[in-house]
């Protein structure tokens, strides 16, 4: 490798001269690599103005001079200058100097979000055990479906995604979640936030301002909500679900909600309030939003059936395989009222055309094979026994902590005793390298009590009895 540093000035001899305020950049040329040497410093000379390192109406030197110094033929440096030229980054202009465009702007230094703290105990509570996915089992139906997808599969097709998936999903969610729609009901999307996104985004546009969300609820949601331009309402929750009074009080265009395992506090909406959520909607015109994201992991009875099965034409369901499957999977989907699907189809196809399609076909072929049902009861079990041994924990460790909320889910939701600081706990925790979130992270209006979110999902069961050990520690310190 010859590696050359240049002194970039209008004359190369004047480097031997006088001294020379132009600029330093370092030059690499590598006579061993495959790509040519005049593609190597195109590559730096451009890499070069986009750091910064040479500066807007900085000068070149002579192809010649540059050439000389680098030790390679004036052709390959005319080659480089002349490429970087027709691109923008130079201006070229006969007798004069080459120069870096005045247009040219240097780019933005990369900046990585870091977490503040190792996490050595992983107690996070919005993540499944993606280390469980079933590569294998995805990779078969993968496949399968590209093999026998016929050719007009690639093509754009109907905005609301690929009609085997649609009709694969509505069987599965009618059959396990007591949903009912039809395919024409149903759209894939990229993910829930997409989803949820995509409908808000709509309500927008037909006249809605407000939408309910639960307080406490995912902060991550309430944002997107906010950035499609509805204000989010906060809703209180208590032990029966949302409150359905303080709803009513509200009076927001539409709400969002998590019937059947709210989070963060694991309430499930009592049947009472079940039914005047859906009167409420029913005698406003508002919508009711559904978001499903864990009801199929209920460990001390069968899951309740979805509000959507309920109000078909009131009710919006949404769901993803982020908690069954994995998150980076991008894959969701919203059942609509019949009023919607027009707006719906319409906001997709002028905004992403239709959504990614083979990943939607391999999903219809792991619904339709029963592999979705097989992992779950899998992941089931798995998730009961890290349940049942981080409670057991905290309750040898921490008995001073009280659990609330049903056996469901992927997380606990653990009450503080009056007069605990959760800040300074949750401070001391991740100190102690424990990932972990409280309750006030989670809600908009101070509440009244302080908690910790505590997952299991993503730790065995002997590195779950570790981390209560070191929240234990954290308490006492």
């Amino acid at each position: 490798m010859v590696i050359v540093k240049v002194h970039f000035g209008t004359d190369f001899m004047d480097q031997f001269a006088q001294p020379s305020s132009a600029p330093e950049l370092l030059v690499e040329l590598d006579r061993g690599a495959a790509e040519t040497l005049s593609s190597q410093l195109e590559r730096r000379l451009r890499a070069a103005v986009r750091a910064g390192r040479l500066k807007p109406g900085s000068t070149l030197p002579s192809t010649r001079a540059l050439a000389s110094q680098l030790g390679i033929s004036r052709g390959l440096v005319v080659a480089a200058y002349a490429q970087l030229g027709a691109e923008g980054y130079l201006v070229l202009s006969r007798g004069a100097a080459a120069r870096v465009a005045e247009s040219v702007m240097p780019g933005a230094e990369s900046s990585r979000p870091r977490r503040s703290y190792r996490v050595a105990h992983n107690l996070f509570p919005s993540l499944p055990d993606y280390g469980a996915f079933p590569r294998e089992r995805w990779l078969a139906s993968y496949r399968r479906a590209l093999k026998a997808a016929p050719d007009v599969e690639l093509a754009y097709g109907d905005s609301r995604g690929s009609e085997q998936l649609r009709a694969a999903l509505v069987s599965y969610l009618g059959r396990v979640r007591g949903v009912s729609a039809s395919e024409e009901h149903a759209l894939a999307c990229s993910g829930f936030a997409s989803a949820l996104g995509l409908l808000a985004r709509v309500l927008c546009r037909s006249g809605s301002r407000t939408m309910g969300v639960e307080d406490p609820g995912h902060a991550v949601i309430r944002g997107i909500v906010e950035r499609t331009g509805l204000r989010p309402v906060p809703i209180p929750v208590d032990d029966e679900g949302i409150d359905v009074d303080a709803l009513v009080a509200a009076s927001p265009d539409a709400v969002l909600v998590t019937p059947a395992h709210q989070f963060p506090t694991g309430v499930v909406l009592s049947p009472e309030r079940r039914t005047r959520l859906l009167d409420w909607a029913a005698s406003t015109g508002a919508l009711v939003a559904e978001d499903d994201y864990d009801a199929e992991f209920r460990y001390d009875r069968p899951a309740v059936g979805a509000l959507q099965g309920l109000a078909p034409e009131r009710v919006a369901y949404l769901g993803s395989t982020s908690k069954t499957l994995a998150p980076g999977l991008r894959l969701g989907w919203l059942v609509a009222p019949s009023r919607l699907v027009r707006a719906l189809v319409d906001e997709v196809l002028y905004t992403v055309i239709t959504p990614p399609r083979l990943e939607q076909l391999a999903f219809a072929d792991f619904l339709e094979r029963g592999e979705l049902d097989r992992h779950l009861r899998r992941m089931r079990l798995r998730y009961r026994k890290r349940r049942d041994v981080l409670v057991g924990a905290l309750a040898r460790e921490l008995p001073e902590l009280e659990m609330r909320g049903v056996a469901a889910g992927l997380h606990v939701f653990a009450v503080l005793p009056p007069g605990s600081d959760e800040q300074r706990l949750l401070a001391a925790a991740r100190g102690r390298g424990i990932g972990l979130t409280g309750l006030t992270e989670h809600a908009i209006r101070p509440p009244r009590e302080q908690a910790l979110v505590l997952g299991y999902a993503l730790s065995p069961e002997p590195a779950l009895r570790a981390a209560v050990r070191e929240l234990a520690a954290a308490f006492s310190a």
